[in-house]
């Protein structure tokens, strides 16, 4: 179904576009047929999802494709652990219909509002330093080429598209279907505490080793971090309250913070006593639950970030020299610094392809500077050998990606056999992917 141009952005509202066309399909035959049209249109077609990306990535002038009333066979093989999905699907739906039938993807990050389709599509990631991005858990895909070919691929069949797809841009189709890898429905028994960055950085490998999670976050003026690990329990025997949960989830983590924010944009000089406050405030707690409840928690106050992948020998280098581009910046930084950890993977244009990595995460509260802030940030990581997260703001171009990527060139290859007239591209891919 199509509709008259319409307005979109993304849910930082750093984006905004109006395409001419926006269309809702309800079948992949649909999404062929709305390719098709967009060709012969001469007009680029993009998929968006949930808007959780903070990149151009989904920004179109041409033909939008809303995925959300796709509707392809669910089907749940609780054997074999697979189960394949329409992409449009939002990882809050998948993961309730997974429960359902006793099963879990294996790792997740730490929202669940984005589509099937965009999680992959960026190598939205979690924390775990023997699992890798969301993409690995893929078994297999369907998706619509640029000439509005409909292609299904996995290991088996079409491997060279499989090892483009699944972490893609949405540069060689739209993602219609996938199949994911499964496992049984597990309980995590979350450990959060306050630590000293010194502590942590001490001994990286005795925070990511022992654990099945492990992330921490550093608040910016301060020598303070909260260190929060997951790990795997048989018995969901320490539930947290519902007046815990909301405490610390909702009211603290949320209202709290946004009123901190709030005050630190308006009166910047209170930045580094809102950082030390909010550092001290949260407290250690420990409570066990359905793996995607916690792994997922709520994010209202809204931010911008960007986020970079990088060998794990280069953290502490990294952290040093973000903290001195933090104290020498003109203007504050009001959120922290998220630092989690992937296992390498195959996937062509994973962040962590070929490599265990670290990344690290920088935020900035909306309506705050940011751009002098990241900029230098990513100078040090791509010095350090970083590959920026897809999906979140950086300033890298093609000529600089390919000699971070080694399979670049072939991803490319796969992109000019599956749409040789590249309706599929936008500003942001001829700036990281060029022509």
């Amino acid at each position: 179904m199509a509709g008259p141009p319409a307005a979109w952005s993304n849910w930082a509202g750093n984006q905004h576009s109006t395409a001419l066309v926006t269309e809702r399909p309800r079948t992949v035959a649909e999404v062929a047929e709305a390719v098709r049209r967009a060709n012969a249109a001469g007009r680029t077609v993009r998929a968006v999802g949930s808007g959780h990306s903070f990149t151009a990535v989904a920004v179109t002038d041409g033909h939008r494709l809303d995925l959300a009333d796709l509707a392809t066979d669910v089907t749940v093989d609780v054997a074999r652990r697979l189960v394949t999905v329409p992409a449009g699907m939002t990882l809050h739906m998948l993961n309730d219909l997974l429960a359902g039938h006793g099963l879990a993807v294996p790792n997740l990050g730490d929202i669940d509002a984005q589509t099937i389709a965009g999680a992959l599509s960026t190598g939205t990631h979690g924390t775990g330093a023997k699992l890798g991005c969301l993409s690995t858990f893929v078994a297999g895909l369907t998706l619509v080429t640029g000439t509005g070919e409909v292609l299904r691929c996995s290991a088996d069949e079409n491997r060279d598209v499989f090892d483009a797809a699944r972490v893609g841009l949405g540069a060689v189709g739209v993602l219609v279907e996938v199949t994911l890898s499964c496992v049984d429905a597990f309980v995590l028994r979350a450990h959060e505490r306050p630590a000293a960055l010194a502590e942590v950085l001490d001994d990286l490998p005795g925070l990511y080793e022992p654990h099945d999670h492990a992330e921490f976050y550093w608040f910016p003026y301060t020598n303070r971090v909260q260190v929060k690990t997951n790990d795997r329990v048989t018995v969901d025997d320490r539930p947290l309250p519902r007046w815990r949960g909301w405490l610390d989830d909702e009211f603290l983590a949320n209202t709290v913070f946004a009123g901190a924010c709030r005050l630190g944009r308006a009166v910047p000089g209170l930045a580094p006593r809102i950082s030390a406050v909010s550092a001290r405030a949260l407290t250690e707690r420990t409570y066990t639950g359905r793996s995607d409840r916690v792994f997922c928690t709520p994010r209202r106050v809204r931010f911008v970030e960007m986020e970079y992948g990088l060998p794990r020998d280069a953290l502490p280098t990294a952290l040093t020299e973000l903290r001195r581009i933090v104290d020498r910046l003109p203007f504050k930084v009001l959120f922290p610094v998220e630092v989690r950890f992937t296992a390498a993977d195959d996937i062509w244009l994973s962040h962590s392809y070929g490599r265990d990595s670290a990344y690290i995460a920088v935020h900035q509260y909306v309506g705050m500077p940011y751009e002098p802030y990241f900029r230098a940030f990513e100078q040090v990581a791509t010095e350090l050998g970083g590959r920026p997260h897809w999906g979140k703001l950086h300033w890298r171009d093609a000529e600089s990606l390919a000699t971070a990527y080694p399979k670049f060139a072939a991803f490319l290859a796969v992109r000019d056999r599956l749409d040789p007239g590249r309706i599929f591209t936008n500003a942001y891919l001829d700036q990281v992917l060029a022509d």
